[in-house]
């Protein structure tokens, strides 16, 4: 076989791989962006939930023993 055809085929090959692993990491940076939303929207809908609480509830909470 001619080295240059096998060292084409290689770095088709590697190419590929290359490919392949940056499609995972996009795919992986979506994941994780949707999971911090998620997050923030649950920390939204909790700030909404208190905000019907009346002003100063909670500031002068006694936690000691």
């Amino acid at each position: 076989m001619d080295m240059g055809l096998v060292s084409g085929l290689l770095g088709a090959q590697m190419a590929q791989t290359q490919t392949a692993i940056a499609a995972k990491m996009l795919k992986m940076n979506a994941q994780a962006g949707q999971a911090v939303a998620q997050l923030l929207d649950a920390a939204q809908q909790s700030a909404n939930s208190l905000a019907n609480v009346a002003s100063g509830i909670g500031a002068n909470l006694d936690i000691s023993v």
